[in-house]
């Protein structure tokens, strides 16, 4: 009996437990948010890291090729692109959304040379999936590059059409071209939308009137409304969107692009920094 009586008084009762329960509820509500933040920030942290190493090779390559610049890539698969394929849901190319072998083939991707890792071309924050042959894999790239630098560059001009051809706004071929405009001001590289993104190029429109602004491509939001950008000097930042307009949700599928969005003050911002009158 008195073995029996020890146990009793060193169980816990039922209160107990469920104050003991209410307490490490309480605790994982403080601590998870804080894990989650953590959590954003180095993805976030990833980010840079990536596009920075990319922003790199941008600045190297000229440096080895009588000072031009790789293009966007605009059609998969031109002469002097950034980067090959063409990304969709599951676009023209569906193998391209998987192909990591073409973004380190210097044939298909101009930078390669430069670039030890495939990792690099995406953004740790994107867990878009494509399904494929009844499986799921993750896509191989989340950025894409200014089509002001190296062109064409036909949707710069302010309408709702490409213009082939134009010369309205300059494009940047060499990397004196930039620097005459100056180089912090003109952003490279920057997180494309999953349901945007499609070729190496990142189209946007120059804003000659807030009421007449567009959006052609999407950048993505991956941080808490934000997306990783870099620039010509070789800087980078998370930019923050906002306006709820271009911050869209990822549905999986090939967006609507080339939308009107009157007074849109992130494309405002973004045309500041793509190029300037010719």
């Amino acid at each position: 009996m008195a073995q029996e009586r020890r146990f009793s008084r060193a169980a816990f009762t039922l209160i107990e437990l469920l104050v003991v329960i209410a307490i490490i509820a309480i605790l994982a509500g403080m601590l998870l948010p804080a894990l989650a933040k953590a959590k954003t920030k180095a993805m976030g942290t990833g980010c840079m890291n990536n596009l920075k190493q990319i922003q790199l090779a941008h600045l190297m390559y000229p440096l080895d090729n009588e000072d031009r610049l790789t293009q966007p890539g605009n059609s998969r698969d031109e002469r002097f692109q950034w980067v090959g394929g063409w990304l969709g849901w599951p676009g023209p190319f569906p193998g391209d959304n998987t192909n990591t072998a073409m973004l380190l083939n210097p044939s298909n991707s101009w930078l390669a040379p430069y670039l030890g890792s495939a990792a690099i071309f995406k953004c740790p924050a994107d867990v878009s999936q494509i399904t494929l042959g009844g499986r799921k894999f993750s896509r191989v790239r989340s950025m894409g590059m200014s089509q002001a630098m190296g062109g064409p560059g036909g949707w710069l001009p302010p309408g709702s059409g490409y213009q082939d051809g134009q010369t309205r706004y300059r494009i940047f071929k060499k990397s004196a071209d930039i620097a005459n405009v100056g180089a912090s001001q003109m952003y490279v590289l920057l997180d494309e939308h999953p349901d945007s993104i499609n070729a190496g190029g990142f189209a946007n429109q120059m804003v000659e009137s807030p009421g007449a602004a567009r959006i052609i491509d999407y950048p993505a939001s991956y941080h808490n409304r934000a997306g990783g950008i870099t620039f010509a000097d070789g800087h980078a930042e998370i930019r923050k969107w906002v306006d709820s307009r271009t911050v869209q949700p990822v549905r999986f599928y090939d967006m609507p692009l080339n939308v009107a969005s009157a007074n849109n003050a992130d494309m405002i911002w973004l045309a500041e920094r793509t190029s300037v009158r010719n």
